[in-house]
């Protein structure tokens, strides 16, 4: 399986329109984590089956790893929880737009694929237009967790997310990291880090009280 795809690829600027909420789960009115980039799904698992009276979304523009990922949730019965293929930067917002009003809650954006070169940048997942999509729909003092183990890149993101003013960023320092994933859930690359002794970046950023404009 391709651990690159190009987002920018006329294939994936295509919008895809994803099944609402009342189609992906019984309990829809239950607040929502989205995971962006689920890659193997196992974050997501452990969330759902730690946390049933949530709902749980993972983003994946892999269409091989969402059958894969459905295919395990099917297996554990896991009901407030499903995958979706899809390019969030072009059809995250529809999506969005048939939740309830602060239904939002949580979104993970954990070890995105860094595009190392600068003329690769404009591939990169987190960008202006996905941030507005989450401030529109997201409550407030929802969250927003990032993590990588590339220190560039969560400069990068760090930076992004600074530049939209509908989000502050928790904790002191620097760049405002914290020590530790909140959610007490890993992700296979974040074991992977902490195996080999590399150093992993997180930051935390929680949804002001500004209105949304659009």
């Amino acid at each position: 399986m391709r651990q690159h795809v190009n987002p920018l690829s006329q294939f994936f600027q295509l919008p895809l329109s994803l099944p609402s909420k009342n189609l992906l789960f019984k309990e829809s009115h239950y607040p929502i984590h989205l995971d962006i980039g689920s890659a193997k799904g196992e974050f997501l698992i452990e969330l759902a089956k730690n946390y049933p009276e949530w709902n749980f979304v993972g983003f994946e523009i892999r269409e091989p790893l969402v059958s894969l990922c459905e295919k395990k949730r099917k297996q554990l019965k896991l009901n407030n929880l499903k995958f979706l293929f899809c390019n969030v930067n072009v059809s995250l917002d529809e999506w969005l737009s048939d939740l309830d009003y602060g239904q939002l809650k949580r979104v993970s954006i954990q070890f995105p694929d860094p595009w190392f070169k600068r003329k690769h940048f404009k591939r990169r997942v987190l960008k202006t237009n996905l941030l507005n999509s989450i401030a529109k729909y997201m409550s407030k003092d929802g969250e927003i967790f990032i993590q990588s183990d590339i220190l560039k890149l969560i400069e990068s993101m760090i930076s992004t997310i600074d530049q939209n003013r509908y989000f502050d960023r928790k904790g002191e320092g620097d760049f405002s990291l914290i020590d530790k994933n909140p959610y007490n859930v890993k992700t296979d690359r974040e074991l992977f880090s902490l195996n080999k002794n590399l150093p992993i970046y997180r930051a935390m950023f929680i949804r002001n009280k500004l209105l949304y404009v659009n």
